[in-house]
């Protein structure tokens, strides 16, 4: 036989009540605010580690984020810059390999490649501003330099001369877009306005700080916030809990002892800030520097940024990525599933040929039957002897209706020679979209890089198969060892059982990773991801082994949601990829099948943890 496959993330609750949720617009945070205090932590340790360095590499990954290669005397320092409207902020970072970078500002910003960093400075203590000084030599005058504004979503970086005049912006601001400032190529740069809080002093008295946010009554964390400039709504959130404060306290109903204890990690974060004393580690809900509610320690503060950073960006492009391309997939779909109706229709119809050939045969054999004016005759049928019923024109002979009989048998045989291999193209099309659909699907949440991986090589190859414009929206390139960075699993006798994640992941599977030795699993006749059970050779698997195997095939298909659902196995010799096929359909010959329960295969999934990827 032979088919064709198609083959709580926690976040900061509600701090304060209802109405300061109103008046505040405080909301859960998803991706955390690089803020000032991080910001001074940062910039401290650059400082220390990169001047003086020479700038050796300038590449944009992507329309927010610029990489950053300098030389020290030391070693080689990668760094991230980033403008993005809900994570910018600057770090220390791994590598960046080079990739082609079709991005304007760094193209325009590669005339300070080759000069030395001599400073890092930050414009206003409380503002999250940084300027980067480069010159022709250490102990020079700085000739360029470059701004980077992390607020929120009025980021931005500018390149300017030693004059000040903006050379080149990561985003241009003009004055319809901005009354306060604008900020293009050619104007003069403006620092961004003054913040109107007050400024938090170490010296202030603990009675003029108790009065300041004492009145009107409100939550405290709202005083906080708008009375002193510096303050993130996470830093606001560490304090209180350090102080072992309920968020939702009013000021006028704090004790004596609340106030206190408030103070002393006042006092406590001004001291790291000013001594630069910060102790960075994971929290709960993202991260801090310094050391409140933090679950785990880190050694290494711009690793600790790199990970929360780009972990969290990737769950927010996976989300907008993962709905666009089930959006596209529903929308072809939908379409496909509306032209087969139609030639299921118009095959239906072509299908009364062989009877319009029978009556037209009937009324040839029959002439001395007929009688002039008759709209109707009745003759026995050739086989059976019953009565046939034959619709006639009264004004023609009998010998031109049967011509016209003749002539609908022919448009009906050609319309089904024409649709047939119409309806096979748009069923074989449809085949392949439920393939992705159900690779799409497979990829319920994000969980580790591997699963943007894959995402990112499913819409790679709708592009390839012409279903998706190609776009100028920066696509991660492919990896070769994303191949392998298939789903795996440990059968109950030991086994390793490795499933596709995508038709890219499933072909290499199937036509490089497998060996003779090895068993292929599908779930027969429904798209859905190739499995393979893999044996030593001399091996034998026991059935428990290819129960659970194709249990895993099974869920991972789009028979999920069946309580059995038939998987075919056989020898990965014994599937081939026909010519011209897209990716991840093939055919197979001397299978078996096994009934299997995507059930037990979803418990053991939720059960590995495991939509997550190991490399080879």
């Amino acid at each position: 036989m032979c088919a064709l496959i198609l083959g709580d993330r926690s976040a900061i609750g509600l701090l304060f009540s209802a109405e300061f949720e109103r008046t505040t617009a405080w909301e859960s945070i998803i991706v955390q605010p690089f803020d000032l205090t991080t910001l001074i932590a940062v910039r401290h340790a650059l400082c220390q580690r990169l001047l003086p360095a020479r700038l050796e590499v300038i590449q944009q990954s992507d329309l927010w984020t610029l990489h950053l290669g300098l030389r020290t005397l030391r070693s080689w320092e990668w760094l991230t810059l980033s403008w993005h409207p809900q994570a910018a902020r600057v770090h220390g970072c791994a590598p960046v390999p080079k990739a082609p970078d079709p991005f304007q500002f760094s193209q325009q910003i590669q005339k300070i490649r080759g000069l030395a960093l001599v400073d890092i400075i930050q414009t206003d203590p409380w503002e999250r501003v940084l300027k980067w000084q480069f010159a022709s030599r250490p102990g020079e005058i700085p000739r360029w330099h470059l701004y980077l504004e992390m607020m929120g979503k009025h980021s931005n970086i500018a390149l300017t001369n030693e004059r000040d005049d903006i050379v080149a912006c990561g985003r241009g601001v003009s004055e319809k877009q901005s009354r306060v400032r604008s900020l293009q190529p050619g104007l003069r740069y403006e620092p961004p306005p003054p913040l109107q809080q007050a400024v938090p002093n170490a010296g202030e008295p603990f009675a003029g700080w108790q009065d300041r946010l004492h009145w009107p009554t409100a939550p405290i964390g709202k005083h906080l916030l708008r009375g002193y400039r510096g303050l993130s709504r996470m830093v606001v959130v560490s304090m209180l809990a350090q102080a072992d404060i309920d968020p939702q306290t009013p000021n006028e109903a704090m004790s004596e002892h609340q106030w206190r204890s408030l103070w002393q990690c006042w006092q406590e974060w001004l001291r790291r800030l000013n001594d630069r004393d910060f102790l960075p580690g994971r929290t709960e809900s993202g991260y801090s520097v310094l050391g409140w509610q933090v679950d785990c320690p880190a050694h290494n503060l711009d690793a600790l940024l790199e990970n929360y950073y780009s972990r969290e960006l990737d769950i927010e492009q996976f989300g907008r990525d993962r709905h666009r391309l089930s959006q596209k997939l529903r929308s072809l779909l939908r379409k496909l599933y509306q032209r087969h109706d139609q030639f299921v229709t118009q095959m239906k119809q072509s299908d009364r040929a062989e009877a319009t050939k029978q009556a037209a045969d009937l009324l040839m054999a029959n002439l001395h039957v007929w009688q002039p004016g008759m709209g109707e005759i009745e003759l026995p049928d050739f086989e059976t002897g019953q009565p046939v019923k034959i619709a006639l024109d009264a004004e023609k002979n009998a010998i031109v209706n049967a011509q016209r009989y003749y002539k609908k048998h022919g448009k009906f045989k050609r319309a089904r020679q024409a649709i047939q291999p119409l309806w096979e193209a748009v069923s074989r099309e449809i085949h392949y979209l439920e393939q992705v659909e159900s690779a799409i699907a497979d990829l319920d949440a994000y969980r580790t890089a591997a699963d943007l991986q894959a995402l990112q090589d499913i819409e790679r190859e709708l592009i390839q198969q012409k279903y998706l414009p190609a776009s100028d929206r920066p696509i991660r390139p492919a990896h070769e060892a994303a191949e392998t960075q298939v789903h795996r699993f440990t059968s109950p006798h030991g086994r390793e059982i490795w499933v596709g994640r995508n038709n890219r992941q499933n072909d290499w599977l199937t036509f490089r990773a497998a060996t003779a030795s090895d068993w292929w699993l599908h779930a027969q006749e429904i798209p859905g991801s190739h499995a393979l059970l893999r044996l030593p050779p001399g091996d034998v698997a026991d059935e428990e082994d290819f129960q659970l195997a194709a249990d895993l095939a099974a869920h991972f298909s789009r028979g999920r949601q069946s309580d059995r659902v038939p998987v075919v196995c056989t020898r990965p010799k014994h599937v081939r990829k026909p010519k011209g096929v897209p990716p991840g359909m093939v055919v197979y010959v001397n299978e078996r099948v096994i009934w299997a329960q995507p059930a037990r295969g979803a418990a053991v999934v939720l059960a590995n943890g495991s939509s997550t990827a190991a490399r080879s």
